[in-house]
């Protein structure tokens, strides 16, 4: 077990007049949370085992590096040249098959530990007509294989995100079918994930490759940071096997940690802090909610899916996979997810990201809500069809609704 009268410490210093007095009816879960999950992590071995086993390879040394501001998503700022900061971006690598690259793994980490090589440079460029967000990539470990595609991918807002959990899975499962039915518009499908030896509905994630926050979170502690849980027991992180200096040095698993670098206890109390993030209220709005309905967008995002237990939770998702058409298709597939499938966005902190750093899509490319529709096909062809027909004053209608959600 961790030491949680030193987490709570810590947290009552770092964070005093902001978590621990500014969240009480959160409670210390909550508190401690937010304190792992702005933990500046350092490389194993380190005096305090409580802190180490960052890397050898990785992209942050903590969560809110990537996850900032007031939706908790990532804050991309674009010169006016195109090139874009990196600070909560990252580089997926893939091929159409879902494989990963055999010497950089699934994702590109540019910094590393010392005594261990990095895997290379990464900048980012927005351009394009349409535009799209370009990474570019100077490798310190050789070549990506010929068949590996660069997928950029955003660190997406973390608000609400506790209510995806709550969502019933047949009704997922129902709507699915009912859009397969009506044979004339989206079809989505659900993707199921293996963990644990359960199957399970892949709920989180761009591509809806984690059933809960407690493996989204694992997920991300080892690719993004390189620090193993016992839901990702991988202590090098994304190292490969063409990497022998990032498998041979030292890691900070230690018994006191399940074993791992990071706990069960650890990864459910991060957890709690960010199920207890909850989006804003929407703004009732009947023209906004008519104008979202006629147009389709309402088909994959559902406003109000079913609950477990009965009731509704307010997502403005399917948790559907859906083709959104060979703009969106960055060539980077995921076992059970193609390359042009993304599970639809859910709606959920658009009224706290309409700064100039928050950006929409996947890969950042959309400045605002209008280029995002813009940007959507596939399945989505019609919806965003029809959302260009709208007349100057209906389109406006329809995006200031959206911007209160």
């Amino acid at each position: 077990m961790i030491r949680l009268a030193a987490l709570a410490a810590s947290a009552s210093i770092v964070f005093a007049g902001s978590v621990l007095a500014g969240s009480p009816d959160h409670g210390l879960d909550f508190a401690l949370g937010k304190a792992l999950f702005h933990r500046m992590w350092v490389q194993a071995p380190s005096s305090t085992k409580a802190n180490d086993g960052l890397g050898p390879l990785f992209n942050e040394k903590s969560c809110a590096s990537c996850h900032s501001g007031t939706a908790l998503s990532a804050s991309i700022l674009v010169t006016s040249d195109g090139s874009i900061t990196d600070r909560g971006l990252a580089v997926r690598l893939g091929d159409v098959e879902g494989n990963p690259d055999p010497t950089y793994g699934r994702q590109i980490q540019p910094r590393s530990v010392t005594g261990i090589v990095s895997e290379g440079r990464v900048a980012y460029r927005l351009g394009g007509n349409p535009p799209r967000v370009t990474p570019s990539f100077t490798p310190e470990r050789g070549p990506l294989a010929a068949t590996t595609h660069m997928s950029v991918r955003q660190a997406p807002a973390l608000r609400g995100i506790g209510a995806l959990g709550a969502v019933d899975e047949a009704a997922v499962e129902r709507i699915a079918a009912e859009q397969r039915a009506a044979g004339d518009g989206p079809s989505g499908r659900p993707r199921y994930v293996t963990r644990d030896g359960k199957r399970q509905l892949g709920r989180y994630g761009w591509k809806a490759a984690a059933p809960t926050i407690a493996a989204q979170t694992a997920d991300a502690f080892g690719l993004d940071i390189g620090m193993s849980s016992p839901l990702f027991p991988h202590p090098y992180g994304d190292c490969t096997k063409a990497e022998p200096d990032c498998l041979a040095a030292p890691n900070g698993r230690d018994a006191s940690f399940d074993g791992e670098e990071i706990s069960n206890q650890m990864i459910g109390l991060l957890t709690a802090y960010i199920d207890g993030l909850k989006a804003p209220a929407p703004v009732p709005d009947a023209r906004g909610e008519a104008l979202f309905a006629a147009t389709g967008c309402a088909a994959c995002h559902v406003p109000d899916m079913p609950a477990m237990g009965g009731g509704t939770v307010r997502i403005f998702s399917d948790l559907l996979l859906h083709d959104m058409g060979p703009g969106l298709d960055d060539g980077v597939a995921e076992p059970g997810a193609l390359s042009s499938e993304w599970r639809t966005a859910p709606l959920l902190t658009l009224s706290v990201r309409r700064a100039p750093d928050r950006r929409y899509l996947h890969d950042g490319r959309a400045a605002t809500i209008a280029d995002a529709v813009s940007a959507h096909g596939g399945e989505a062809e019609a919806a965003r069809s029809r959302f260009m027909a709208l007349s100057p004053d209906d389109r406006a209608a329809l995006i200031a609704y959206l911007e209160t959600l």
